[in-house]
């Protein structure tokens, strides 16, 4: 659906974007993260023909940005950081005229209105003056704004700025439905968000892409042992020498709970399951066995890994762990 290519976007001798390569599928959501200034605002510019690029190539839906702009934003809904809105204008109105630039037709246009304002929570206040409502109130006329002509593509800078905890869940929500019907592309500082809400996140830094794929493979290839979490009932001490016996278990971190309970953070090899190992020998010692589940690197883990510059790996050194 969208394939950027050798993207490069040079702002005088400041380089913006450098050599950006990725693709988005039809009906996926991609997360697209980054600390700020790493480009990922410049890169949806370019993608939805705001401003061309210095060199590389961008097609959506396989019409390119540079020869076909008019059908590229047929195709792309569009929200940027602070809303496009016109004050004073009334929430019927602003969607309306938003339908009609993006080329409704007239007789499906108040259906489109009704539906747009009833998927993004704002009928209630569909003949309020904009300029009167909240900061989160519009920010999802803005979204209704870049839903009214069914767009192919969704293209959504930090969607959830602004909106109280509630608003941020019901947003997510309808950013998950989406899937699937539209190919979505978000940029968010949330990173929890990215990891509740994306199918595939991509991480960029100044301006070239470290990192790109789902946030459980991330996780996988720039964590170099698996970590499990257990929770025993039994002796402290004897549990983890017994643990740590057991071949690909490379250290065993014990901390005590409560009522004879102890949680373990327990280390083993990359790529190997120890888990019926694990399990089989609390069991067989006679101890209760109470939890045990795999435990990754959170997303902003791995977001502080790829992006501070004394640890940052190249995007080659990336590649090759796959």
């Amino acid at each position: 659906m969208i394939e950027v290519q050798g993207l490069t976007k040079r702002y005088g001798r400041t380089v913006a974007v450098e050599d950006l390569n990725f693709t988005v599928k039809k009906g996926e959501i991609l997360g697209f993260l980054g600390p700020n200034g790493a480009g990922k605002t410049t890169t949806m510019r370019v993608i939805t023909c705001f401003m061309p690029p210095t060199l590389g190539n961008v097609t959506v839906a396989g019409y390119d940005v540079m020869r076909e702009p008019l059908e590229v934003k047929k195709r792309i809904g569009y929200l940027p950081e602070t809303p496009p809105l016109y004050t004073d204008m009334r929430v019927r109105e602003m969607l309306t005229f938003a339908g009609r630039i993006k080329g409704v037709p007239s007789f499906e246009l108040k259906q489109r209105v009704e539906e747009v304002a009833s998927r993004t929570a704002v009928t209630d206040v569909l003949n309020k003056i904009v300029g009167h409502l909240s900061k989160g109130y519009r920010q999802r006329v803005g979204l209704a704004a870049a839903l009214i002509h069914n767009p192919e593509v969704l293209v959504l800078d930090e969607p959830t700025a602004g909106l109280d905890p509630k608003q941020i869940i019901e947003t997510r929500k309808l950013i998950r439905s989406l899937s699937g019907e539209h190919t979505v592309i978000l940029s968010t500082h949330i990173l929890p968000e990215a990891a509740n809400t994306c199918d595939r996140v991509m991480i960029i830094n100044a301006g070239k892409l470290v990192a790109e794929d789902t946030p459980v493979n991330l996780t996988a290839r720039l964590q170099g042992f698996e970590t499990m979490h257990m929770l025993v009932e039994g002796p402290e001490r004897d549990v983890r020498e017994r643990l740590a016996r057991i071949q690909g278990v490379n250290s065993v971190l014990p901390t005590p709970a409560s009522n004879g309970r102890v949680e373990f953070a327990v280390q083993t090899d990359k790529g190997r399951d120890v888990r019926r190992d694990l399990a089989r020998a609390v069991v067989e010692s006679g101890w209760g066995l109470l939890e045990l589940r795999p435990v990754g690197m959170s997303l902003e883990e791995i977001f502080l890994k790829l992006t501070t510059t004394d640890s940052a790996p190249e995007p080659e050194a990336i590649a090759e762990e796959v």
